[in-house]
């Protein structure tokens, strides 16, 4: 399979770098510095299951550079999904499939609704990476894991054939999931209640999660985003919120959600699409959700000053 990575940051990079470390072919997107150094010096892996580096002569600025793919994975922030979505037009051919990894549940209806649903799976991914210079990926916690599948719940050649790719990857998982939509909201559950309470508390995992009171808000933003969900039709299990708050205690207590790492850091965030979306679609499905409110209007001013909407 020929692979397109949109979206060469630290989850498209870790990913597509093993795409490559496994001989597939792989063509990487991306800007920059960060693209210089992939084209002059390869891509290089710091991770908890092994560095790695890779030569990759396919990498361009622009997709319409690469031709045609069979798969492309977008990896981009949530508030760019749409923008990509009209970008890589010109990497789809009658077969290509498109996988979004990013947080969020909204991208695979904006690239359908730009590249068409037949186009389209539902996909996920887990990890903690950052980018760490130009051409460096850090891997420092959460074992990589990927999940995607038909939207429909459909059992396909195509997919199956992307699972097999994926499982001859070293360090990293893959399954295709019974429901794909329950599997994206469960992921959603988790990192918008941790994105929030993290970057409202400013801490990272191990210390919100230990303090009564923060824990609390925790467990609040768990309970509302699984009553939105469950609103909304999605069959997660009876167990969900005890489910996640116990891999959230068994996490590194070091971690600190890339929301969170933007916000800090003054960036603009994925606040709309996590804790932002939690609020929009309580408020249409007529489910309270005060705590995800309240995590929303407190980071939203720093937000709005981060993207340059307001001056203060």
């Amino acid at each position: 399979m020929r692979f397109a990575i949109f979206g060469s940051g630290a989850v498209g990079g870790y990913f597509g770098g093993r795409l490559a470390q496994a001989g597939e072919d792989v063509t990487f997107i991306a800007r920059g510095l960060h693209l210089e150094a992939i084209k002059e010096r390869g891509l290089w892996v710091e991770s908890l299951n092994g560095d790695f580096h890779v030569d990759l002569t396919m990498a361009f600025d622009a997709p319409e550079k690469a031709g045609v793919v069979d798969v492309v994975l977008v990896a981009t922030k949530a508030w760019q999904v749409a923008e990509a979505a009209r970008q890589i037009k010109p990497l789809i051919g009658p077969e290509t499939m498109v996988v979004p990894l990013g947080n969020g549940v909204d991208a695979p209806d904006e690239l359908s609704a730009a590249l068409g649903r037949e186009h389209v799976l539902g996909g996920l991914c887990r990890i903690s990476a950052f980018i760490g210079g130009p051409g460096l990926i850090r891997h420092v916690g959460v074992q990589p894991y990927l999940a995607f599948g038909e939207r429909n719940g459909a059992k396909t050649e195509r997919v199956e054939r992307l699972r097999e790719v994926f499982a001859r990857c070293e360090g990293l998982t893959v399954e295709i999931p019974a429901d794909i939509e329950a599997a994206i909201w469960d992921k959603f559950v988790f990192i918008a209640a941790i994105s929030g309470v993290g970057a409202v508390t400013r801490q990272p995992l191990g210390s919100f999660r230990a303090v009564p009171e923060s824990r609390a808000l925790l467990v609040a933003a768990l309970e509302e985003t699984t009553a939105v969900a469950r609103a909304r039709g999605v069959r997660l299990p009876d167990d969900e919120v005890q489910k996640t708050l116990a891999l959230i205690d068994r996490s590194a207590p070091g971690i600190v959600a890339s929301m969170q790492k933007d916000i800090l850091e003054g960036k603009p965030s994925e606040l709309e699409a996590q804790n932002g979306t939690v609020v929009r679609l309580g408020r249409e499905l007529g489910v309270p959700t005060p705590t995800h409110a309240f995590i929303y209007a407190s980071l939203l001013p720093g937000e709005l000053k981060a993207r340059e909407t307001v001056k203060i």
